[in-house]
């Protein structure tokens, strides 16, 4: 989620925002999160470490310091905003913000090296320009460290760049590439961290464009051997970043909507199909010692009374519409109101639950099906009231209620056998475990002795 809604609750982020000034400042110091729509947050970051002389493939790089977009809170991920006609890295009294269209210089604050980029190709996207920390090999290779803020979310041109609540592009002066991430990762030399890099002709989304501030400290001394301890001072400058119920609301919908996974499969992932048929379960957690385990798995016999209840359902559906059809009508009009209602709720309830799975681009697990099939188990019961009261007679009722009787003893039976694998106790030998993989498709975990 974005950096304003997560200001917005309580614990977490808000612990760390509260107090912070609002508005960025020359001599600010700064995290910045991409807005890029990633399971994982990321913060643009620097470390003593230099891109390789040459990669893999016989390419050169600048062989400057590396800069790139790393996914944890980490003192290399604060920058100091620096004016270009300053050499000051302290706020100014009083501080002087900076606004939309101001040309900025960013300082990584532990090293002091200038964000730089240049006409060197990025190591896993030559199309784009190389990002770095710059470096004076006393060379020919000039710095060009300088970048316009675009705040894209401003309301008028002469907008002050604001903590969380501005999203900004950084526009290379040089070369008028913007800064963003790639979607790459590194190799091993650069940790696998994501690679950023300056796009003049780019294709990628908004958001991978766009950044904000979501740490922000007024810098107080120009030593760099206080600077860590400073990058952390409390400030006391209070700041509200209340947003609308709805906004949060919309945000939230979007989000899971729009979010991708890395690419990478998860051991446990699965396809809903898999879900209906229960080919897939979930491992937690295995005793350090034993064959203990806890996993989410289903029931199986009320997973299987689920999917019939469903086709029972629009099979009946079926019957009674052609029925109607051709002027039958088999129930009254508030029983059919009340037919078509259940439908409406619950497998239209399991519809609008179950069906978008199959339309994200992200990794999805079995408890992605878990509030589809509370609306199949809401159904069984009431198809069965249905059932029994207005389509049975006398004699059949008595052979329902056996029938329905029966099934709640195979559901009890079905979670007792299976209570060792869904609490962890009591502990079970191989052959036991075994015994309860009744599909191939379950990874029950053996532990080797």
């Amino acid at each position: 989620m974005s950096p304003a809604f997560q200001a917005g609750l309580q614990g977490g982020l808000s612990r760390i925002t509260q107090g912070q000034p609002l508005e960025v400042a020359y001599g600010s110091q700064v995290t910045l999160r991409s807005s890029a729509s990633q399971p994982i947050p990321c913060w643009l970051h620097s470390h003593k470490a230099n891109y390789p002389v040459r990669y893999e493939n016989g390419r050169g790089s600048s062989h400057q310091q590396q800069v790139t977009c790393y996914p944890f809170k980490d003192i290399n991920n604060w920058w100091i905003v620096k004016d270009p006609g300053r050499q000051e890295l302290v706020v100014s009294g009083p501080p002087q913000p900076v606004r939309h269209g101001d040309v900025i210089q960013l300082v990584h604050g532990m090293t002091s090296r200038f964000l730089n980029s240049h006409d060197v190709a990025a190591p896993m996207s030559p199309h784009a320009q190389e990002v770095s920390g710059y470096i004076d090999f006393n060379i020919s290779m000039a710095p060009q460290n300088l970048w316009q803020v675009d705040i894209s979310n401003r309301r008028a041109e002469s907008d002050s760049w604001k903590t969380i609540l501005s999203q900004i592009r950084l526009v290379h002066v040089n070369t008028s590439a913007i800064l963003q991430l790639s979607g790459m990762s590194l190799p091993d030399w650069g940790f696998r961290q994501l690679e950023v890099v300056a796009e003049k002709h780019f294709k990628a989304s908004g958001d991978s464009l766009k950044w904000t501030v979501e740490e922000h400290r007024y810098g107080i001394s120009q030593e760099q051997k206080d600077r860590e301890a400073e990058l952390h001072s409390p400030t006391d400058i209070p700041v509200d970043r209340n947003i609308s119920f709805w906004i949060k609301f919309v945000e939230l919908q979007w989000k899971m909507l729009t979010v991708k996974q890395e690419y990478s499969e998860h051991k446990y992932s699965s396809t809903p199909l898999e879900w209906i048929t229960m080919d897939t379960n979930i491992a937690y957690w295995l005793h350090t010692s034993s064959n203990a385990q806890i996993h989410l798995i289903g029931n199986p016999v009320s997973w299987c009374l689920a999917n019939l209840g469903l086709l029972a359902y629009q099979l009946l559906a079926v019957v009674y519409l052609v029925r109607r059809r051709r002027g039958f009508k088999d129930l009254p009009d508030d029983v059919w109101d009340r037919f078509v209602c259940l439908g409406c709720v619950c497998v239209g309830g399991w519809f609008v639950n179950f069906v978008p799975f199959f339309l994200m681009e992200k990794t999805v697990f079995l408890y992605h099906y878990l509030p589809a099939l509370c609306c199949l188990h809401v159904l069984g019961p009431a198809l069965v009231e249905h059932m029994h009261t207005h389509l049975l007679s006398a004699s059949l009722r008595r052979v329902s209620c056996v029938c329905v009787w029966s099934a709640l003893l195979l559901v009890f039976l079905s979670y007792r056998t299976f209570c060792p694998l869904t609490y962890g106790i009591p502990e079970l030998s191989a052959n036991q475990l075994q015994r309860l993989k009744w599909k191939e498709s379950w990874d029950i975990l053996l532990r080797r002795h």
